[in-house]
């Protein structure tokens, strides 16, 4: 959800962060965005996935309605908001997640995290295509970095091609990824009114209804497992991952350079495939880390090209 907060001209009038707290908050937001791949897994065996996005999805919407409340910011979107509200609401929250909830049925967390953080790579031709963007020497050299990652990632000793479950959760969790770059394309072009922090909840509550549509026809009977371990997963990706960590990285993007936090934010699967590894016991192959070392080498190129053009 980074991305969304880059190309605000609306921006809240609350004071910037100084740089000590918010390196310190960038720092909270790599932990606890990388920290929560592992964490939806373990929630999964719980809740099916859409209806863990609709939780999720709710509890964030009303926790950043009530900070905004209380803060004096709350504010209705205008009508020059509202492609952008469809755009973030439907592709980037309600697909993205969606769909990497389906795949982490099947894939493990780290793996999850590295391909749906290949995000960047799928906007680099779409620029090209849709926005007439230019490819630059260090663009190219990322996307072909980070393409040759996923090809590692997807070699036939990559993963068991023999399970159809396997293939289709890998497959949903690249789709998630050129999802989200879709409204990321969006987002590049659009002129903001309302900064991202007051757009965010409005963005989840349209997010909503196509989930809670979805999870009524597909997981109407589906069981929920209620217990601790359920409520406590639910609390964190609502107000923590999902609310705080939003308004954490929008005051993260005001306060540091953008090359700071283009590449701190990078920092997100690599604690995700750690922490999956501590945690779940998932095993670091050499296919694995080969593709990660390629597609963060790619990601780290396109995004030190994005910042040279700004």
């Amino acid at each position: 959800m980074a991305e969304t907060s880059r190309r605000s001209t609306a921006v809240p009038s609350a004071a910037t962060a100084s740089r000590g707290s918010a390196y310190l908050l960038l720092l909270l937001v790599i932990l606890l965005w990388g920290a929560n791949w592992p964490v939806m897994k373990v929630g999964l065996n719980h809740i099916p996935p859409l209806w863990f996005a609709v939780a999720r999805m709710a509890m964030g919407a009303i926790t950043l309605f009530g900070v905004l409340a209380l803060s004096g910011r709350l504010a209705r979107p205008t009508r020059h908001d509202l492609p952008l509200l469809l755009s973030v609401g439907l592709l980037q929250m309600a697909g993205f997640l969606a769909l990497v909830n389906f795949g982490l049925l099947h894939v493990d967390a780290g793996r999850s995290a590295i391909l749906a953080y290949t995000t960047p790579l799928w906007v680099v031709p779409g620029a090209v295509l849709l926005l007439g963007e230019r490819v630059t020497r260090l663009k190219l050299i990322g996307l072909l970095l980070g393409l040759a990652g996923v090809a590692v990632m997807f070699n036939p000793f990559g993963f068991d091609w023999t399970r159809s479950e396997v293939v289709l959760g890998n497959g949903l969790l690249m789709l998630a990824a050129i999802i989200w770059a879709g409204a990321i394309l969006h987002i590049r072009r659009h002129v903001w009114h309302l900064s991202p922090l007051q757009l965010a909840p409005w963005q989840m509550l349209v997010a909503l209804p196509p989930l809670l549509g979805l999870a009524l026809w597909l997981e109407g009977d589906a069981p929920i497992r209620w217990s601790g371990e359920l409520l406590m997963v639910l609390i964190y990706n609502g107000p923590i991952a999902s609310a705080f960590c939003y308004w954490a990285a929008v005051t993260v993007t005001r306060a540091l350079p953008a090359i700071t936090t283009s590449l701190g934010f990078l920092g997100v699967p690599v604690v995700g495939v750690a922490v999956s590894a501590l945690s779940l016991g998932e095993s670091l192959t050499a296919t694995l880390l080969a593709g990660f070392g390629l597609i963060l080498a790619g990601l780290l190129f396109v995004n030190l090209a994005d910042q040279r053009e700004r």
